[in-house]
């Protein structure tokens, strides 16, 4: 008994006398150690709310908008006839477009059509975990783009799969050799990709919450 009781106070008095500040060998590591990357306090955050809503009507209003303006601009525009507009600023210049946006890749209409339907597989597939208003705005506006194009592919002439895209802004001059000739389409995939890399440089995810690795550092950098 008093052996053991030695070996308790020894034990005691070694514990006592380690340095103040240093954690023991079996005292459990601190938040920052043992939870760099602060998942645990992430995991604590309120959800926040789908923005389902919000993409859908993103996406339904920039489709609606380009199918409009190709309906009016084939009805009233004569092919390869500019108008001029906004003090020449802007020419409407009707053209049939086989490539890709900006009259990339004339010869590949079927192989942008499958990159298309592809594209809009995704992001719908991904829409119903948005709870970041940037990016459901992000991702709407590049799958309403998408798709205006993806109609004008698969139903117009000369064929399904190959028709050829309806495209009728030409900036600064009446033959788009100042700026490729595009449409509202090509507007809302450009905007909508640029507002997803912003939001990839600035680390915001899917979920609407910072990156792991942005917020770990912030709590090491204020507990310094």
């Amino acid at each position: 008994m008093q052996a053991a009781r030695g070996t308790a106070l020894s034990g005691t008095g070694e514990s006592a006398a380690q340095p103040a500040g240093e954690p023991s060998a079996t005292a459990p590591l601190p938040p920052a150690a043992d939870d760099p990357a602060g998942t645990t306090a992430r995991a604590h955050e309120p959800v926040r709310p789908r923005r389902l809503g919000l993409f859908v009507v993103v996406a339904a209003l920039a489709l609606a908008a380009d199918v409009l303006t190709k309906i009016l601009i084939v009805a009233n525009v004569e092919p390869g006839v500019p108008k001029r507009e906004l003090g020449g600023a802007v020419y409407l210049l009707l053209i049939r477009n086989s490539g890709a946006a900006f009259s990339v890749g004339t010869s590949a209409t079927i192989l942008f059509s499958a990159i298309a339907l592809i594209i809009v597989v995704v992001i719908v597939r991904v829409a119903p975990r948005l709870r970041s208003a940037g990016w459901a705005i992000a991702l709407a506006l590049v799958l309403g783009g998408a798709l205006g194009n993806l109609a004008d592919r698969l139903f117009r002439a000369p064929g399904w799969g190959r028709g050829h895209v309806v495209d009728w802004i030409s900036v600064f001059a009446s033959d788009g050799h100042v700026w490729p000739i595009f449409n509202l389409a090509d507007s809302a995939i450009d905007c909508g990709g640029v507002l997803a890399a912003l939001m990839a440089l600035l680390g915001v995810g899917l979920d609407g919450r910072r990156g792991a690795g942005r917020a770990g550092r912030s709590r090491h950098d204020v507990r310094r």
